[in-house]
């Protein structure tokens, strides 16, 4: 039943991501067990498990999930899913590696490689701080020439609801996009971003919506020869150069449509190490002089 609610209220991969958790769970734990029987020991040997076997990260997420649905149970099935929720066990410790955030210079020396629609895609993931799904689902309906102003549709907020923002449109954004509207093969499709491809094993998705695009990044990076990155590490350096001109986390959060300032905090921290270090370079000794100290090779301990 939950599973079912996901399917309409979410994404495609959020319920893909919960309904993996649960194939995962039923093979270490019988489904047809009556739920009363189903105790915090069992869920945290699961837990363990995935901890083991794949990483904390991933096992705190498949404990998200599976509170989650047992907090949806106790409130929606009936009868209720009997409480206090037996998925709130302990979290597992994680190792986060950073995120990688490309130099600007490599962001547009692979930039300089790419060509045609690729060329305004990646000015738009600049110039929009957006997540990929986003620009992957613009309309030319959300393109709003005359006010310069992009609507990004997001299901990121609570309840998975497709819900919008506006933003404005850069000069050169709008310029770019121009072109792309003029130019554009395909006229009769209402994406602004199309699958163009005609090699073999893109024909099928010719004149469609992207929906991964996994490789592209990869090429231009390669061409470029720069280390390799992906459309969620523009969204980084967007915000990493909107932190290093100056601007408030506030400013930072409408850009990037955070819904709360402790995300778009986390988001820069990162970030802010460098200004920590900037920060600490400049405690100088102020032209004091160093002292040499004698050591007193007779003295012990």
């Amino acid at each position: 039943m939950y599973l079912d609610y996901c399917r309409s209220s979410f994404s495609a991969k959020t319920y893909a991501e919960k309904r993996s958790l649960f194939k995962r769970l039923f093979k270490t734990i019988a489904p047809a067990m009556p739920v009363t029987d189903l105790k915090p020991a069992k869920i945290m040997t699961y837990i363990l498990e995935q901890k083991e076997q794949r990483s904390g990260y991933a096992s705190n997420k498949d404990r998200k999930n599976l509170v989650a649905g047992w907090n949806w149970g106790m409130k929606y099935m009936d009868p209720p899913l009997p409480g206090p929720n037996p998925c709130l066990v302990e979290r597992m410790a994680e190792i986060r590696q950073p995120r990688y955030v490309p130099p600007e210079e490599d962001f547009w020396k692979a930039y300089a490689i790419a060509e045609g629609q690729d060329k305004v895609m990646l000015l738009a993931f600049l110039h929009l701080a957006a997540r990929r799904g986003e620009i992957f689902r613009l309309t030319w309906e959300d393109i709003d020439f005359g006010n310069s102003r992009v609507r990004l549709w997001t299901r990121k907020r609570q309840g998975g609801t497709y819900e919008y923002d506006w933003l404005p449109m850069t000069r050169e954004l709008r310029k770019s996009m121009l072109w792309w509207w003029e130019h554009r093969p395909i006229k009769d499709k209402p994406h602004v971003f199309l699958c163009l491809d005609q090699i073999e094993f893109c024909r099928e998705y010719y004149g469609k919506p992207f929906e991964h695009r996994r490789h592209l990044m990869n090429r231009l990076c390669d061409k470029a020869g720069v280390t390799r990155f992906g459309f969620h590490a523009i969204r980084h350096l967007s915000a990493s150069l909107l932190f290093n001109l100056g601007y408030e986390v506030s400013v930072i959060q409408t850009i990037l449509r955070h819904q709360s300032p402790n995300t778009t905090v986390r988001y820069l921290h990162s970030i802010g190490i460098e200004r920590v270090r900037n920060a600490l370079e400049d405690l100088k000794c102020s032209g004091a002089e160093v002292i040499s100290m004698p050591v007193n090779h007779k003295q012990s301990g």
